[in-house]
């Protein structure tokens, strides 16, 4: 009888332990949703862990801008950190707007560094001639981190679909049916 009831708390306790790492929030990623149907989402643990690029064509110029971010792990914010572009035009970051900014010429364009502007969800949505697109990538040195491999917001959502951008704290079921599988 009393290895019957051993037996038994052991079987609940292990049960208990499945059940939380299954269901509890535990995996911290860049979660990117849907703004009007929050079902059609994606997640990256790399993004959260080596920050990301979101690309796209400007309207104006019609050159290739790149905004780089990261994502704070103490709070949960997004930090815009820099961003690339060919040439100005309507919507540009200008240096006198941004405390400790700086600009950098490169052969390829501008870099314009150490925004550090905070929100804690960007809201943006995928463009129809913009190609917005999306990688994961590394930080570290002077520059931002290459892009590992871009990727279409329109191979996940549909053109003009509102998206979301948060950096949150998932479990593991939702992280086996929405992770992004080309981390």
């Amino acid at each position: 009888m009393k290895r019957r009831k051993i037996a038994y708390g052991v079987l609940v306790f292990i049960l208990l332990v499945i059940l939380y790492v299954i269901f509890f929030p535990w995996i911290s990623v860049l979660s990117i949703s849907n703004k009007k149907n929050p079902k059609q989402k994606i997640y990256s643990t790399q993004a959260y862990e080596a920050g990301f690029c979101i690309s796209y064509t400007h309207s104006v110029n019609k050159g290739r801008v790149h905004d780089y971010y990261e994502c704070d792990k103490a709070n949960g914010d997004l930090i815009l950190t820099n961003s690339h572009f060919v040439s100005y035009g309507a919507g540009m970051p200008e240096l006198e707007e941004t405390d400790g900014a700086s600009f950098v010429l490169l052969e390829n364009g501008y870099l314009m560094k150490n925004i550090n502007r905070r929100v804690p969800k960007l809201v943006m949505a995928v463009g129809v001639i913009a190609n917005h697109t999306f990688s994961p990538c590394y930080f570290g040195g002077e520059l931002p981190g290459e892009p590992l491999s871009e990727i279409s917001f329109t191979d996940f959502f549909e053109p003009q679909t509102s998206l979301i951008f948060e950096c949150k704290k998932i479990n593991y079921i939702d992280f086996m049916l929405y992770g992004l599988k080309r981390d």
